[in-house]
């Protein structure tokens, strides 16, 4: 039995703009797009960052873990496509339904050290474990992580083909040739050698690589100036706008440039989706639609929108493109 009562709070990240200038780092992982997770292995317990059992929707993995001694890991589900690619989108078909004939994925633990492995996994679903919690009856979240790193070593050691840890690098270099692989390596994150403490107290850091491209505004949501967001968009088939994502809040300089520019579309609210401003599950966004004939730069970790249509994390509006206008953008996909 764990030493705690599970599923527990997870360490977090604390976000940079830089991957230099950061002394105390003594390893680098890729940062995969996936779902964060913990898993109870030999029980075969899954459950999200937020503690949902995923047990049953990733019943394959969990049964893949009972191979594996007790243990308590902390780690990311990430979707494989037979091409090699990373696809987060395929991790939602699995929400509520489990396993289904046909999918061709097999499940994984992606290794420290066997990044390169993914290259020849025809796959959809990998779970890719970066430290160990406890092990049997002893918690390991007070040891440092190069401790923690090599238990978990030993622990996979021999294991399920299914279940590896992720790549880890001393190099900056290194870490920054992942970015971008597959499609599904979104930033790197960096560790010190300390001991594992929920929420930000690990020290651990988050560079995503960022892009930027250009939108159509929508609309505006929030009741204050500090609170609002712009109601992204792009051209879908047919002509007409379709939302593409919620951005961060605006900020000063670039309200006060879209103010005399907005003209208002209406009198009424509008409401979109969850999924277009988060997660599927995620509150309905309310905003006041505008006439969709101005163009802002944003910056984002995506190309462009992806999975269900749209911008996963929340695009940094960067300021008003008076150059362009709607008909100058891309389709949505």
């Amino acid at each position: 039995m764990p030493p705690f009562d599970l599923p527990v709070p997870l360490a977090l990240c604390r976000s940079v703009d830089h991957v230099l200038g950061h002394p105390h780092t003594a390893a680098i992982e890729p940062k995969f797009d996936g779902w964060r997770c913990q898993l109870l292995a030999g029980a075969g317990r899954l459950w999200s960052r937020h503690g949902t059992d995923l047990s049953a929707s990733f019943a394959d993995i969990a049964e893949a873990s009972r191979a594996l001694p007790d243990c308590v890991l902390d780690g990311e589900l990430v979707a494989v496509l037979d091409s090699g690619e990373l696809a987060f989108g395929k991790l939602q078909s699995r929400s509520g339904r489990g396993p289904r004939s046909h999918e061709g994925f097999t499940v994984h633990l992606a290794a420290f050290d066997v990044l390169a492995a993914f290259d020849v996994l025809a796959a959809f679903d990998v779970l890719a474990a970066f430290d160990v919690l406890a092990v049997g009856d002893t918690d390991w979240r007070p040891k440092p992580y190069s401790e923690r790193r090599g238990r978990l070593l030993d622990l996979l050691e021999g294991g399920p083909p299914a279940i590896r840890p992720v790549p880890v690098t001393s190099s900056v270099a290194t870490a920054l040739d992942w970015v971008g692989a597959l499609g599904g390596v979104e930033g790197i994150v960096m560790k010190p050698n300390r001991p594992y403490v929920a929420g930000r107290g690990s020290g651990w850091l988050k560079w995503r690589q960022m892009h930027t491209s250009e939108a159509a505004v929508l609309g505006v949501s929030g009741r204050t100036p500090a609170t609002q967001c712009l109601i992204l968009g792009l051209p879908h088939r047919g002509g007409q706008m379709r939302a593409v994502g919620v951005s961060l809040p605006v900020g000063q300089a670039v309200r006060h440039e879209l103010l005399p520019l907005l003209r208002p579309a209406g009198d009424t609210e509008a409401e979109l989706p969850g999924t277009v401003g988060g997660l599927p599950g995620a509150d309905p966004v309310y905003y006041r639609p505008v006439i969709p004939d101005v163009v802002v730069e944003i910056e984002a970790d995506q190309t462009g929108p992806r999975e269900l249509g749209r911008f996963r994390h929340r695009p940094r509006v960067l300021r008003v493109r008076g150059d362009l206008t709607a008909d100058n953008l891309p389709c949505a996909p």
